[in-house]
């Protein structure tokens, strides 16, 4: 029997403070800094949600949460490989639907190359390739070490996966007031900047439907993050195919909640998440 001790408490609305708080305590002055100074304040900024999320695990006083972490980080048996693959795959498609309708607003079939250089500068290439890396490795440590978790221990996951879907679309707020980066490119059309963040609400879903069906593995969806962080850099879909992009991730989440009801609507795991095993083919 568990004792009152063993019973963790997640603290969703204290771990959001935090994470915003020491991301934009060094984002905010970047958009002031120079460029080699707002980029190393950029790059401890993006480190704050893992970090928050592993001292949050650590001082928690409980083994439970500890080994769970754990697990989920470096546990390979927990990745159902078929189903990341399946995600990539959908990702793939979503590019490629966007840039076939795109046609009917007068974009080119030459989107369907890879751009020679990054949408970013930050203080080089070799820099934004560093950057795409960190951002899937070290966000995903914050956002599925602990962020998740801890809404997803009150509610279903329909619920949980549009709130985090919106907190972690806000969360990249003040980049697009740092020069050099994507989000500030964006600031050329109001559109585009909207355009972003209401993207980041439906790839929330999708990204939390890679994590449960790998039993809430990090690294099934360090791996799906890292392949769209690449994609969306790397293949030339311009803004508008963009905008339209953000429509066909809309149908795509649509299709894969609808085919997965159960996982998102289901209520068992709500008060019992660390003792509940997750997993459920697409």
């Amino acid at each position: 029997m568990k004792t009152a001790r063993d019973t963790y408490r997640f603290r969703p609305i204290l771990f959001f403070a935090c994470a915003y708080f020491f991301t934009w305590v060094f984002w905010i002055p970047a958009i002031f800094a120079g460029e080699e100074l707002g980029a190393v304040l950029m790059l401890i900024g993006l480190l704050a949600p893992g970090v928050v999320s592993t001292i949050f695990v650590l001082v928690s006083g409980s083994d439970e949460l500890k080994q769970d972490l754990k697990n989920k980080i470096v546990g390979f048996y927990k990745v159902n490989w078929l189903n990341v693959f399946k995600a990539i795959l959908v990702f793939a498609l979503i590019i490629v639907c966007s840039i076939l309708l795109s046609l009917l607003f007068g974009q080119s079939l030459s989107q369907f190359a890879f751009t020679e250089d990054f949408s970013f500068t930050g203080v080089g290439i070799g820099t934004a390739l560093v950057t795409i890396l960190l951002a899937s490795i070290i966000e995903e440590v914050g956002w599925k070490g602990y962020c998740e978790d801890s809404i997803g221990q009150y509610m279903n996951w329909f619920w949980e996966s549009l709130l985090f879907g919106i907190l972690w679309s806000l969360w990249h707020l003040p980049l697009i007031f740092i020069e050099g980066t994507y989000q500030a490119g964006l600031m050329v059309n109001l559109l585009y900047v909207v355009n972003f963040f209401l993207s980041g609400i439906p790839l929330g879903f999708i990204i939390t439907w890679v994590y449960l069906v790998s039993d809430r593995s990090i690294l099934a969806c360090m791996l799906f993050h890292l392949f769209v962080n690449f994609m969306q850099e790397k293949i030339a879909m311009t803004p508008e195919t963009k905008c339209v992009e953000t429509i066909v991730v809309v149908i795509a989440t649509v299709i894969i909640v609808m085919r997965n009801k159960r996982m998102f609507f289901e209520t068992d795991h709500v008060g019992r998440l660390l003792q509940t095993r997750f997993g459920e083919e697409m």
